[in-house]
C-alpha cells in the first residue's frame, strides 16, 4: 500500500489558495470601510466644534468635539465583550456582519443630524449616541476580522496574512482624506462648511452595501466549525476570559504590554501630526492632506513587510522597537515638525517670551452656552487658538490675569490690544506658503508612520497567537480595544488637554511617550514571543 505523503509538504489544492486570498481580500476590505466609517468623524472634528457645540470658546469647543470623539474609542471594550461573546458562541462570519452593519447606519445618520443651532443641545447628545453605537460596533469589528483571517492562514503565513487586516485602519484613515479631500476641492469652503461635510458621511451607505454583498459570500471559519463540531467550544467564554486567573493575566500583560504602546504610538502617527500640521503649524488644509496622504502611501506596504518579518524573527521585538523609536525620538520630530512647517512661528517664540499670571483658569471639555468665561479662560484661549506657548505664573487671589508679552504688560482681557501687540511683533497667522518645506514634512511624519507599521503590523497575529480558540474572539479583543480606545483613542482629547493646561505646544507629547515607554518596559519583562505557537490547540 503506498504511504500518502505528509500534509507538511503537500502543497495546498489550489482552491485553498484562493479561498486563502479571497478571506484576506473580503475580510480587510470590509475592514477599510469600516475603519473609514469611524475616522471621518475624526478628521472632520475641527467643523464638529463650530456646528454641534455652543459657541463662545473655541478651545473649549474643540475639546469637546474631541471628548465625543474619545467617547466612541471608550465603549469600544464593551463592544469588545458583546460583539466577542457572540463571535465565541455564535461564529467570526456572523457576528461581523452585525458589526458593519451598526458601524454603516451610526455613521450614515451623523450626516442627517441637525446642528446646534437648529435643535440646541439635543444636537451633541444625539452625536455621542451615535459616537457610542460606531463604538460598539468597532469593538466588535477589529476581533472578528483578525481571528477570522488568522483561523485560515497557514501557519508560518500568519503574520503576513493578517498584516493585510492591519493596513486597513491607515488605509480606512487615508480613503476618508481622500473622500473629505475631494469634496473640499469640488465646492466653496463656505458651501462645505454649511452643509458638504456631511457627503462622506452619507457615502457609509454605499460602502456598507458593498461590505454586505462581499461578507455574505463568506464561509465561517474552519477552525470554529471544527471546535463546534468537537463540542469543544466554551459555553462562558466571557467567565472563562476574564474570571480565571490564567487568561486574565495574559490579557493584562497584552494590554500594557503591547496594545497601550501600539494605541498612542498609531494615533499619534497619523491623528495628531494632522491635527498638527493643521492646528498648531496652521499650515493650509490642502497641503496637509497631501503631506500625510503620501507619508500614508509611502508608509502602507511595511505594515504587510513587519507583518512579513515577524513570521521569521518574531512578533514582540518588531513591536517593542516600534515603542522604544517613538518614545525616544517624538519631541525632536516634532520640534523638526515646527522648523520645516512654520518657521516664523518657532522665531516668534524663541524671540517673544509670553507669561500669564492668574489663578482662576479652567480647562471646559463641554462648552455651555450658560457658562461664564473667566478673563483667565479668555487669554488662554487667545493665545491657545494661536499656538503660542505660555508660562504660567500663580497669581494673587482676586487678581485680574496679567499677560506679559516681551516688555508688554496687558490686563485683564483686552483681545483688542493683545491682537495689536502680537501683530506688532510679527506674529505669523498662518504658515507661509513658500517657507513650508513639503518634503522634510513628509519624510517627519512618514518616520511616524513607520512606527506605527511596526507595532501594529505584528500585533494581530501576537493576539490570536496569545489565546486558545475556543476564548479567542473574547479574550484578544478587549486588551486590543482598551489599548486602542482607551489609551489611543484618548490621545487628542488628552493631548489638546495638556498643551492647554500647560501653555506648551508640545506638552501634548507627554502623553504617548509615557504610554509607550511603560508598554516597552512591561513588554520586555514580561511578555513571550508568540510566533511558532500553534493556534488549533482548544
Amino acid at each position: 500500500m503506498a504511504i500518502p505523503a505528509s500534509p507538511a509538504i503537500v502543497a495546498p489544492p489550489v482552491d485553498e489558495k484562493r479561498e486563502e486570498q479571497r478571506v484576506i481580500f473580503a475580510s480587510s476590505l470590509g475592514t477599510v470601510f469600516e475603519w473609514y466609517d469611524f475616522y471621518i468623524y475624526a478628521t472632520l472634528a475641527p467643523f464638529f466644534a463650530a456646528l454641534f457645540f455652543p459657541a463662545g470658546n473655541a478651545t473649549a469647543a474643540l475639546l469637546a468635539s474631541f471628548a465625543t470623539y474619545a467617547a466612541g474609542f471608550v465603549v469600544r471594550p464593551f463592544g469588545a465583550l458583546v460583539f466577542g461573546r457572540i463571535g465565541d458562541l455564535v461564529g467570526r462570519k456572523y457576528t461581523f456582519l452585525v458589526t458593519i452593519v451598526v458601524m454603516g447606519l451610526s455613521t450614515a445618520a451623523v450626516g442627517v443630524l441637525p446642528t446646534y443651532a437648529t435643535i440646541g443641545m439635543l444636537s451633541p447628545a444625539i452625536l455621542m449616541l451615535l459616537r457610542l453605537a460606531q463604538g460598539l460596533a468597532l469593538g466588535g469589528e477589529y476581533g472578528g476580522a483578525a481571528t477570522y483571517v488568522a483561523e485560515h492562514a497557514p501557519h508560518e503565513k500568519r503574520g503576513l496574512n493578517t498584516s493585510f487586516i492591519q493596513t486597513t485602519a491607515t488605509l480606512g484613515f487615508f480613503v476618508s482624506l481622500l473622500v473629505i479631500g475631494t469634496c473640499r476641492l469640488q465646492m466653496a469652503e463656505a458651501s462645505f462648511k454649511s452643509w458638504g461635510w456631511r457627503i462622506p458621511f452619507l457615502l457609509s451607505l454605499v460602502l456598507l452595501a458593498v461590505s454586505l454583498y462581499i461578507r455574505l459570500k463568506l464561509n465561517e471559519s474552519p477552525m470554529f466549525l471544527r471546535m463546534k463540531a468537537e463540542g469543544k467550544g466554551s459555553k462562558a467564554p466571557l467567565r472563562e476570559s476574564f474570571t480565571e486567573w490564567g487568561n486574565l493575566k495574559i490579557v493584562i500583560l497584552a494590554l500594557f504590554g503591547a496594545t497601550a504602546g501600539q494605541g498612542v504610538v498609531w494615533y499619534t502617527g497619523q491623528f495628531y501630526a494632522l491635527f498638527f500640521l493643521m492646528g498648531t503649524l496652521k499650515i493650509d488644509w490642502k497641503t496637509s492632506y497631501m503631506i500625510l496622504a503620501i507619508a500614508l502611501a509611502l508608509g502602507a506596504g511595511f505594515f504587510v513587510f513587519f507583518g512579513w518579518l515577524s513570521d521569521r524573527i518574531g512578533r514582540k521585538k518588531i513591536m517593542l522597537a516600534g515603542c522604544l523609536l517613538a518614545a525616544v525620538t517624538y519631541f525632536p520630530v516634532y520640534k523638526m515638525m515646527t522648523h520645516y512647517g512654520n518657521p516664523a512661528l518657532e522665531s516668534f517664540a524663541a524671540n517673544t517670551p509670553i507669561t500669564l499670571t492668574a489663578v482662576d483658569c479652567q480647562i471646559h471639555l463641554f462648552p455651555n452656552p450658560k457658562t461664564t468665561y473667566s478673563e483667565c479662560d479668555k487669554v488662554q484661549d487667545f493665545l491657545s487658538k494661536r499656538s503660542l506657548s505660555y508660562q504660567t505664573i500663580e497669581g494673587e487671589s482676586g487678581a485680574r490675569p496679567i499677560t506679559r508679552i516681551r516688555d508688554t504688560v496687558i490686563e485683564g482681557w483686552n483681545e483688542a490690544k493683545l491682537s495689536a501687540t502680537m501683530k506688532s511683533f510679527g506674529y505669523p497667522a498662518t504658515a507661509n506658503p513658500a517657507d513650508v518645506n513639503i518634503p522634510m514634512l513628509i519624510l517627519l511624519v512618514f518616520i511616524q508612520v513607520l512606527y506605527v507599521t511596526m507595532v501594529y503590523g505584528p500585533i494581530a497575529a501576537f493576539l490570536v497567537e496569545l489565546f486558545p480558540t475556543r476564548i479567542r474572539y473574547t479574550s484578544m479583543s478587549l486588551p486590543y480595544h482598551i489599548g486602542n480606545g482607551w489609551f489611543g483613542g484618548m490621545l487628542p482629547l488628552t493631548a489638546t488637554a495638556l498643551v492647554a493646561a500647560n501653555g506648551n505646544i508640545y506638552a501634548g507629547l507627554w502623553y504617548p511617550v509615557t504610554v509607550a515607554a511603560i508598554s516597552l518596559v512591561v513588554g520586555a519583562i514580561f511578555i513571550r514571543e508568540t510566533k511558532g505557537h500553534q493556534i488549533h490547540v482548544l
